[in-house]
């Protein structure tokens, strides 16, 4: 007899389970790329997204302002930027601000005000409000996406930027002219939602300081991951899991001090039916591991790429649920959604390999070359745009 499907089956509207695309390349040297690199990978993964959104985070990228912190800001209208304006030029002194630059796209519709401000803190709110630097900045990110409608932070660290929007990554990269930039770390991500809006603050990276975060796949643990963060002030109101994932490395590697290969041993930590089987120093790590940051471990299927100040980090879920190769040549590290991702920008990497579950792939760019780059770039480009930042902070 001929067996009928249930009708559940015919009923239900299909899901893609391994969408979206995510890319990372970072010189260790520091020498720095132009970001057409990061396009090209990223539009060779176009069937992994489905248009709702596309991005790229760029480090290295605002070498003649390497000591403000840089602010891209996404507004719905001229009010949100008006109430926005008036809340950093009371907490900041504005070094500069300027719109960010694009150019018409077929396919980019319906874009937001899109606008940057490089900002320094003065020295007596600091003082007053008892805060570092950074935590000063995180309070001020926290409460413009949280309070000022209209308006959100699409990055806030210094000398990158996050560029993100509604579009197929090749057509975000191409609205924001990103191959006009060069940074010695990037990365991409191509967006196909499954359960969340597809809007321009939703696209990847999301970022915070100079942290941020592109992702493919669902964190199920969100809720508790949440409810963690918000022990320690951050508020969480994007609409997104992959939010919590960045205040998690902001919380581990900044507030907490973690290196980073250990905050990574928590976020994807093994089985407890592993960690017993494991060597006793091992064990005895891996315990206090979950003991402690049990509530930020992230469950779920994830792959995910951690662009920072100084490098970038690849990282899978305990189980590997979502794919992630990288590769290596030279001081170049790659990773990658799909492999021919990698090829389309290196033909022939020296070594390519898949990371287990659970491994980190971590590359990070020595200070030395980091400041030799600064130092080229200053040289070569930065003068007019030197001397307009020192005209309008009145420095002599």
């Amino acid at each position: 007899m001929r067996s009928v499907r249930p009708a559940y089956r015919e009923e239900s509207e299909p899901r893609i389970l391994g969408g979206c695309g995510l890319m990372g390349v970072c010189d260790q040297s520091g020498k720095r790329m132009s970001g057409e690199l990061a396009v090209r990978a990223m539009a060779s993964m176009h069937d992994r997204g489905n248009g709702l959104g596309g991005g790229f985070a760029g480090y290295g990228i605002y070498p003649e302002l390497p000591d403000f912190f840089c602010f891209h800001l996404l507004y719905n209208d001229e009010v949100a930027k008006d109430d926005t304006e008036f809340y950093l030029k009371k907490h900041f002194k504005v070094v500069i601000e300027e719109p960010i630059p694009t150019k018409p796209v077929r396919g980019i519709e319906n874009e937001p005000i899109l606008w940057r401000y490089f900002l320094d803190i003065p020295e007596e709110r600091l003082v007053e409000t008892q805060l570092s630097a950074e935590d000063y900045v995180v309070h001020t990110v926290m409460d413009i996406n949280t309070y000022l409608d209209g308006a959100f932070v699409a990055s806030s660290g210094k000398n990158m930027g996050a560029f993100k929007g509604v579009g197929f990554p090749e057509e975000i990269g191409e609205f924001f002219r990103i191959d006009e930039y060069k940074g010695w770390t990037w990365t991409g991500h191509g967006r196909f939602p499954t359960n969340t809006p597809g809007w321009w603050g939703g696209a990847h990276p999301f970022a915070l300081l100079d942290y941020s975060i592109v992702h493919n796949g669902e964190i199920s643990s969100y809720g508790i991951n949440r409810r963690y963060l918000e022990m320690f002030g951050y508020k969480c109101s994007l609409q997104t899991d992959t939010e919590v994932v960045t205040y998690l490395f902001d919380l581990m590697l900044r507030r907490h001090g973690l290196p980073v290969e250990i905050a990574c041993k928590a976020l994807a930590s093994p089985f407890w039916k592993d960690i017993d089987l494991m060597p006793k120093e091992q064990r005895r790590l891996y315990t206090a591991l979950r003991l402690v940051y049990g509530s930020a471990l992230l469950n779920g299927p994830f792959a995910i790429v951690l662009g920072m100040a100084d490098g970038m980090v690849a990282l899978n879920d305990r189980i590997k649920l979502r794919p992630l190769v990288a590769a290596r040549h030279g001081d170049v590290v790659y990773v990658a959604s799909e492999e021919s991702a990698i090829r389309e920008i290196c033909p022939h990497p020296e070594e390519s390999w898949m990371p287990q579950a659970g491994e980190p792939v971590i590359a990070r760019v020595s200070e030395k070359g980091r400041r030799k780059a600064l130092t080229q770039a200053k040289q070569s480009a930065g003068q007019r745009r030197i001397a307009q930042i020192h005209t309008t902070a009145g420095v002599t």
